[in-house]
C-alpha cells in the first residue's frame, strides 16, 4: 500500500511530515486529511491565518496528490457526503 505524507503549508512556510500513514488509495488520504484538518481547527480555532493554510499530501516520490485547503474542511455534509472532493 502507498505511503502519503501531509505536509501543512501556512503562506510561505511548509511545515513537513517526515513518516507519513500508509492508506490504501488518494480518497482515503483525502479522508485522513480533512479530519486532521477539522482536527487542528477544533483544538487550534479558526483564526484567519490557519483558514488560509493548506494540506499538500504527497506520496513516496514526493508529487503532490492532492491540496486540502483548510476552509473546505468547514463546508458542512450533505447527505451524499462531502461536498467537495478532490
Amino acid at each position: 500500500m502507498p505511503r502519503y505524507f501531509f505536509n501543512t503549508r501556512i503562506g510561505d512556510e511548509l511545515i513537513s511530515d517526515p513518516d507519513g500513514e500508509v492508506l490504501g488509495d488518494p480518497d482515503r488520504a483525502w479522508e485522513m486529511a480533512r479530519a486532521m484538518i477539522r482536527e487542528l481547527l477544533r483544538t487550534e480555532g479558526a483564526d484567519g491565518a490557519l483558514l488560509n493554510a493548506t494540506i499538500e499530501v504527497t506520496d513516496d516520490e514526493g508529487e503532490i496528490v492532492l491540496e486540502f485547503p483548510f476552509s473546505e474542511a468547514v463546508l458542512p455534509d450533505t447527505p451524499d457526503g462531502p461536498i467537495t472532493r478532490h
